[in-house]
């Protein structure tokens, strides 16, 4: 901008009264190299203003990318507060009285879950769940305690209600029987009483010899 103040301080001075007399062929070729001049300036201007531009952009671009960035800091910080206020309030709980300030600390739950012993786990479990490496490994150790048990936990499960189902088809055959042998019961009854009628009928009860005879009238 400073170069082009010259430039038109030089027209302006073409145009001037002191210039009236000059020759006009060399005042045309002053205007058109001033002009030249001119436009070059214009082309610079034009190109800085590009770059500043595109500086200007790129600027932009990079303080976006570091807000965004920023941003998901920030909510990657608050997701890990929130999961070690979860994990806080999962190792510790709250008094029954809101009053009290202190915390009660408390077992985690894999901890009130009776398992089998270590022995038995040895004895029963998979080999790839008790090789030399779980054993020598406290935590994976306890994964494959857990995992062991609640396999045979849903074993059991299944095992109990297949005999529960068993017992329910066992007291229904049961109370059939029991049905059956009381009409039968009923049946041998009521024929017991027919036949003991029957010989009621057709054999007349015995006199005893004690009773007194009756004379016969003359």
């Amino acid at each position: 901008m400073s170069d082009s103040n010259p430039t038109i301080k030089h027209f302006q001075d073409l145009v001037s009264p002191a210039y009236a007399n000059a020759d006009p062929t060399a005042l045309h070729v002053r205007a058109s190299a001033l002009l030249a001049r001119l436009k070059a300036l214009n082309r610079t201007a034009n190109a800085a203003t590009r770059t500043h531009k595109q500086a200007t952009a790129d600027a932009r671009q990079d303080m976006d990318q570091t807000h965004l960035g920023l941003q998901n800091l920030l909510y990657e910080k608050r997701h890990l507060e929130r999961e070690i206020d979860k994990c806080r309030q999962f190792a510790y709980a709250l008094p029954f009285s809101l009053s009290a300030p202190t915390l009660t600390p408390r077992s985690s739950i894999y901890q009130d879950v009776p398992l089998h012993s270590l022995p038995e786990f040895q004895e029963l479990a998979p080999p790839e769940a008790r090789t030399p490496d779980v054993l020598d490994n406290p935590h994976q150790l306890m994964l494959n305690r857990l995992s062991f048990e609640l396999v045979e936990r849903q074993r059991l499960d299944l095992r109990r209600k297949d005999l529960m189902v068993q017992k329910e088809e066992l007291l229904k055959q049961s109370k059939i029987k029991l049905a059956t042998c009381g009409k039968r019961q009923a049946t041998d009854r009521h024929a017991h009483e027919d036949i003991q009628k029957k010989v009621d009928e057709l054999v007349p009860p015995l006199v005893s010899p004690s009773a007194p005879t009756t004379p016969a009238p003359s």
